[in-house]
């Protein structure tokens, strides 16, 4: 696990090709670039054979941690195991190698797939229509709420506020701000759920919409979420649904039966696609019949058998990304749902609630449930007991790491304190838990009879403990190795 750097291996001569003699005339570099584009020193680089480069990189791959090695039990960010063939239908020439911009009559096999997506997308969740446009979640939950403000402008009202409860995603009062709106905070109730008195209080003519999240982040259904959609209409407000939780209703309750307006999907969690660093993601967004002309443009059409895109729609928000979208996601969307069908789809909910349920069960009493009773995909502990014995929620996170596994998420959602948020998803078997679970109960030992062990873990890594605050707020992207990324020097 000491592995050296490219640098730390490279020895002089070294080669990792041989390439023969040109066959054609040799002009110096000088002749072909500008001066300024020439070093004054050679690069100071690495010399390696191929198999030193190869053993390297593959060594560094196996410390890596990722879904197809272990669980990565993320709660609020479903990352699940996704099946290959997923990724073999989005790396398919005729997919992969098509221009956005290319003529739609040459591309119909890709936009019949597009259409058929959103009309899926659209029967699971109940809505009129969806667009695919927005690349990733947060970007779909700026389109709901672009859409929200272009209906009220509509009406004559454009209003000011957006209610959030203190439950919902940490991304969505950045997306009422950047749309224009005052995000409100709305205080959950004490079984962790929206606190309709609360909520009625609060919606008055200025109130655009409610942004909710359901199942909320402690991991609990908002079973009052039909009330609080009367609630919002019945004054002439919008329901806004963050779908990021939607593996946990798949089959079992579709947001536009439930009230709500306007919904943004996370398909690289629900439908499959690897997604962490930044990407990759798609983050589509369904809207009731309504609102349908505030959809982004181009919308696809389906017109005498063949698939084309609609400019005219006097009333959209406009153009907010290319008209097809982070195209591999939506493919590997599109496989993975017909791959599974209408039951195929509701049996991941039924796992993912079943794995979920199943953690809570096994850590239940070892630490704390704030809010017990049955959750939907994930559960939220608090490590309030094991912090009273001098570990922290940070260290049971650090100590997973000796033990094979990758931390849930911690200290979110907020209203938790310590919280330690635990998503199994649904590809989990039970011995994949059971070992989870396994290792938790033995950090929570560790705590009562050693707690310094977890205190000062990680102690199997590659390296120990790091000040993450340190690295934040003292960035250091200097290089270490002389003579490489020096402009002064080398020019």
């Amino acid at each position: 696990m000491s592995e050296e750097t490219l640098f730390d291996l490279s020895r002089p001569s070294r080669a990792g090709v041989s390439l023969p003699e040109p066959d054609v005339p040799v002009r110096p570099l000088e002749e072909l670039l500008p001066g300024w584009a020439l070093r004054k020193t050679p690069a100071d680089l690495p010399e390696l054979s191929e198999v030193d480069v190869v053993r390297h990189f593959t060594r560094l791959s196996t410390l890596n941690y990722h879904v197809d090695k272990g669980i990565y039990p993320l709660g609020s960010c479903t990352m699940k195991y996704n099946p290959k063939i997923n990724e073999a239908a989005s790396r398919n020439p005729r997919f992969a190698a098509i221009h956005p911009h290319a003529p739609d009559s040459v591309v119909q096999g890709a936009l019949r797939l597009l259409y058929e997506l959103a009309g899926y997308l659209a029967e699971i969740s109940g809505m009129a229509r969806v667009t695919l446009q927005p690349a990733a979640g947060a970007h779909g939950e700026l389109a709901g709420m672009l859409i929200v403000r272009a209906c009220h402008q509509a009406r004559g009202e454009p209003r000011k506020r957006v209610i959030i409860p203190d439950s919902a995603h940490g991304t969505n009062p950045a997306s009422v701000a950047i749309a224009g709106y005052e995000p409100v905070v709305l205080a959950s109730g004490k079984d962790g759920l929206l606190d309709l008195e609360a909520l009625e209080t609060q919606v008055d003519e200025q109130t655009a919409a409610m942004m909710a999240t359901n199942p909320n982040t402690l991991g609990l259904f908002e079973r009052n979420i039909g009330r609080a959609a009367e609630i919002l209409h019945s004054r002439g407000a919008l329901l806004y649904m963050d779908g990021a939780n939607l593996n946990a209703l798949l089959g079992r309750a579709r947001p536009g039966d439930l009230g709500v307006d306007v919904l943004h999907f996370n398909l690289h969690k629900t439908f499959s696609t690897p997604h962490g660093g930044g990407g990759p993601g798609a983050g589509p967004v369904g809207v009731k019949k309504e609102l349908e002309p505030f959809l982004p443009v181009p919308v696809l059409e389906k017109k005498a058998g063949s698939y084309g895109w609609s400019y005219d729609r006097p009333l959209s928000i406009g153009r907010l990304h290319g008209q097809m979208g982070n195209f591999g996601v939506l493919v590997r969307a599109y496989v993975y749902i017909r791959m599974h069908g209408a039951e195929g789809l509701k049996k991941v909910t039924e796992m993912a609630v079943l794995n979920a349920n199943y953690i809570r069960k096994r850590l239940e009493g070892t630490y704390q449930l704030p809010y017990p009773g049955d959750c939907l995909h994930e559960c939220v502990f608090s490590g309030n007991l094991q912090k009273a014995r001098g570990v922290r929620t940070l260290d049971i996170a650090k100590r997973l790491l000796d033990y094979g596994f990758h931390a849930p998420t911690i200290y979110f959602p907020l209203i938790v304190q310590e919280a330690l948020m635990v998503e199994p998803t649904e590809t989990e078997s039970m011995a994949s838990l059971d070992a989870f679970c396994e290792a938790m109960l033995a950090i929570d030992r560790e705590a009562r009879e050693n707690p310094e062990l977890a205190a000062g873990a990680p102690h199997t890594t590659p390296v120990g403990r790091l000040n993450e605050g340190k690295a934040a707020r003292e960035l250091n992207v200097c290089c270490p190795w002389p003579g490489l990324g020096r402009a002064d020097e080398t020019g």
